[in-house]
């Protein structure tokens, strides 16, 4: 079947556009009377679908809060052995990982009749698993009226073009002026306000892609908040991550049939992502494909490293990018350079860049410092330029590095939708003094 595809360019689109292609979409039919009883002791209306996966079943759109939902089921795997929270997930449709990772750490699993709280735990054939999915909380984070750069936004999902300089989601010592603090204003969700001292952010790794995470809040860790709220088909769920000096494309979605369904195809690399770069000198050669582990620095603990020899010496995990210089820019001085992510590991592509002796302009933790581009810029810029090159490369306050595409399938309409962003101006305006240097199109 053909899938239709639409690119929005931010220029042209309208702050809330909305497809009316994108309906709400009627439940199945099909009932399951064993959870259906559930849901009712519960007190979960009874209009809410639950249905287990049957093998072979193919999944099906399903919307529902969860919470309260049952699970007694024996595994049944042909070999080895499976991940607790990765198998409930696979058994109810359309819930996130997190959710049921909040279930586990809550006390709401049990397998062969034993409390299991470790999410990690290792299934094996035969393991009876009872599980109760735990109420979903409100986010423990402030509305803030903020404003946000629509690029697209509908009942399910928003992309937004993150500014550089906004951190995504609140974390000890950013606790406002966050993507998610002005999220939860525009859609109006409740809140509770936190100290700085709290944990903002159950950290996951989430199909152990360390810029993919889901905004999602442990029970145990809402004090005072009342037991019977329901806010499932609202709350932003972050998809992925983009860093704070970082700007570009970023997709949240709306609700967590929404989120699982995008954080699927993240985990079976399916989303489109394009970043463009600046970067101190050019890659030899011009286009590859960088396959490096990347674990944490251990000489300096904000910063990602390849890692060349054992990944378990730190930690390290299977990191691919693939890199296009689009243009040589001033004699050689600099590139623009093209990334496309096969994974999405932490500062992915300023460590391959930094490993590849080529740091991004204006990354002053990876090596793509001021002194060092203005090294490599100025055997190669006549004086009439170098004033103006030298301001603008020191007034740089981020990496230039700009996520430019984004192109996925519609969780509910199943279209393949397509969205592109130039960068910003601080990104631009050196770009264009770049170009008037030397440039050299690849």
């Amino acid at each position: 079947m053909m899938l239709s595809i639409c690119l929005v360019s931010c220029s042209s689109a309208r702050p809330f556009y909305h497809s009316r292609s994108l309906q709400s979409f009627s439940q199945s039919p099909r009932i399951c009377t064993r959870f259906l009883r559930s849901l009712r002791a519960y007190g979960v209306p009874t209009g809410t679908e639950y249905v287990p996966v049957q093998s072979g079943e193919a999944p099906a759109d399903r919307r529902c809060n969860y919470a309260g939902i049952q699970l007694d089921e024996i595994v049944c795997i042909e070999s080895g052995k499976v991940r607790l929270d990765s198998w409930i997930a696979s058994r109810i449709i359309g819930i996130s990982r997190a959710r049921v990772q909040s279930s586990i750490r809550s006390g709401l699993v049990s397998v062969n009749g034993r409390l299991i709280d470790k999410v990690s735990h290792v299934l094996r054939a035969g393991d009876k698993v009872s599980c109760t999915i735990s109420e979903l909380q409100p986010l423990r984070a402030q509305a803030e009226n903020l404003p946000l750069d629509i690029v697209y936004e509908d009942d399910h999902l928003i992309v937004l073009n993150k500014p550089a300089h906004m951190v995504v989601h609140p974390a000890p010592g950013n606790a406002t002026g966050t993507l998610v603090n002005g999220i939860l204003h525009h859609c109006s969700l409740p809140t509770v306000p936190f100290s700085d001292r709290e944990e903002l952010l159950q950290r996951e790794d989430i199909y152990e892609e360390d810029e993919f995470s889901s905004f999602l809040v442990d029970q145990n860790s809402t004090e005072g908040i009342r037991p019977n709220v329901h806010e499932g088909n609202v709350r932003p769920g972050i998809v992925h991550r983009l860093d704070k000096g970082t700007s570009g494309l970023l997709v949240v979605a709306k609700n967590e049939h929404s989120h699982a369904h995008l954080s699927e195809q993240f985990k079976q690399h399916t989303i489109h992502r394009v970043y463009i770069s600046l970067t101190c000198g050019v890659p030899s050669p011009i286009s590859g494909r960088i396959d490096i582990p990347i674990g944490r620095d251990l000489n300096n603990r904000v910063r990602m490293t390849a890692v060349l020899g054992p990944k378990s010496s730190q930690h390290a995990r299977n990191a691919a990018s693939r890199y296009k210089v689009i243009e040589i820019l001033a004699g050689g001085g600099c590139a623009l350079v093209e990334w496309r992510l096969e994974t999405g590991r932490t500062h992915q592509i300023r460590a391959h860049s930094k490993y590849m002796g080529i740091p991004l302009l204006g990354d002053e933790v990876y090596g793509g410092t001021k002194s060092m581009a203005m090294s490599l810029l100025r055997p190669r810029t006549s004086t009439s330029y170098q004033g103006q090159l030298s301001q603008l490369v020191s007034a740089l306050e981020r990496p230039c590095l700009h996520a430019l595409a984004l192109r996925f399938k519609h969780p509910h309409t199943r279209e393949m939708i397509q969205f592109s962003c130039p960068p910003p101006a601080d990104f631009s305006e050196v770009l264009n003094q770049l170009r008037q240097i030397g440039r050299e199109k690849v």
